[in-house]
């Protein structure tokens, strides 16, 4: 009896009321939330830690910035070519430095004031913009010379960056530095020049010396930077043009005329000298024949001599009668003298006969 009356007075569960089941429902909800909302930060830091991989290509070099300082010293902050990791933003900041690229500078200063669109013409196609009536200094660039002359002049520099903590972490931009070691350069170097060195007749050397400037104006500034080379370019004002262009047309006729005198100057010192040459060659020559022959006519009078002097007379006439018969010998014609009547003329010839010897006196008895 106990045991059913226990039983008959056991308490039934309540029955779930529908505000019950949402909560239920709802804590479910939650829970799968909260999985989810974990995965996905999983998800998030995973994927923040991957961001930090970067690459550094072979014409580079990186520094990794942890709170803005470079992690490293020296060339062990910088980084090769290569796959590399560093903590995301903010904590780490990538500095990549092409070091083998080529970096361009243009100067500003000494140039006449053009638009954006006008530089971009003049450079594509040539074309500058119309001049005015004259210079405006506040807002035309120039420079002045060493004859106080007045020009327009620019330049292009090229260079590399040989030193990356240098440049980029010692500066707050060098890019602008050797923009400033350039633009001092050009006005330095022109006030040193003359006009018309610059502009036709040492161009070269001009533009060495302003290269030359900014060298030692990096140096000095230890930028850490190689120059490749530097394009310089001056014109006359544009004002001016014409009177310039006359100027150059006179330079050239004078030069041209100079050049002429100088090569016809050359042709004839060559032929003088060669006329000199031939001369002197000649009168060597024959005062070579002369002494032989003289040498030569003074031995046979010296071999004759001694002929003579042991009997003058008989020596003459033997050297008459040879001469004589050489001249006959040779004679092709005769040639008979007439009178001025036109009789011929008796031509004699008169020889000596041969002297007799001398008598020798008779010895006495």
């Amino acid at each position: 009896m106990s045991s059913e009356h226990d039983h008959d007075h056991e308490p039934h569960p309540a029955p779930m009321t529908p505000d019950d089941a949402g909560s239920q429902a709802l804590a479910e909800a939650l829970r799968s939330s909260f999985a989810i909302i974990k995965v996905a930060m999983l998800l998030m830091v995973l994927a923040f830690f991957c961001s930090g991989f970067f690459t550094v290509r072979s014409q580079e070099k990186a520094v990794i910035l942890r709170f803005g300082r470079p992690v490293g010293e020296g060339q062990k902050a910088l980084l090769g070519a290569g796959l590399h990791w560093s903590y995301p933003y903010p904590i780490d900041e990538v500095v990549k430095i092409p070091i083998t690229e080529i970096q361009s500078v243009d100067s500003t200063v000494g140039w006449y004031a053009m638009t954006h669109e006008q530089e971009i013409a003049y450079k594509t196609a040539g074309i500058e913009p119309p001049a005015s009536a004259s210079l405006n200094p506040a807002m035309d660039g120039y420079a002045i010379t060493a004859d106080r002359n007045i020009i327009h002049i620019r330049a292009t520099l090229n260079y590399h960056i040989e030193d990356p903590i240098r440049y980029v972490f010692e500066f707050t931009n060098a890019g602008n530095t050797v923009q400033n070691a350039l633009n001092n350069a050009l006005l330095y170097t022109a006030a040193r020049f003359n006009v018309d060195d610059i502009l036709t007749r040492d161009v070269a050397g001009f533009r060495d010396a302003v290269l030359q400037r900014v060298n030692d104006l990096t140096e000095r500034e230890q930028l850490g930077i190689v120059i490749d080379n530097c394009v310089v370019q001056s014109i006359p004002p544009r004002q001016l043009r014409d009177v310039f262009s006359q100027v150059t047309t006179a330079r050239e006729n004078r030069n041209k005329l100079l050049n002429d005198a100088h090569s016809y100057e050359s042709q004839v010192l060559i032929q003088a000298g060669a006329q000199a040459t031939s001369i002197t060659n000649a009168a060597a020559a024959n005062r070579a024949r002369y002494v032989e022959s003289i040498t030569a006519e003074a031995k046979r009078f010296n071999d004759l001599l001694p002929k003579y002097e042991s009997n003058p007379n008989l020596f003459v006439q033997q050297t008459f009668l040879q001469t004589v018969g050489q001249v006959l010998t040779n004679a092709e014609k005769w040639i008979q003298p007439t009178a001025n009547n036109g009789k011929s003329m008796e031509v004699r010839l008169m020889l000596n006969r041969e002297p007799p010897a001398p008598k020798t006196a008779p010895a006495n008895p």
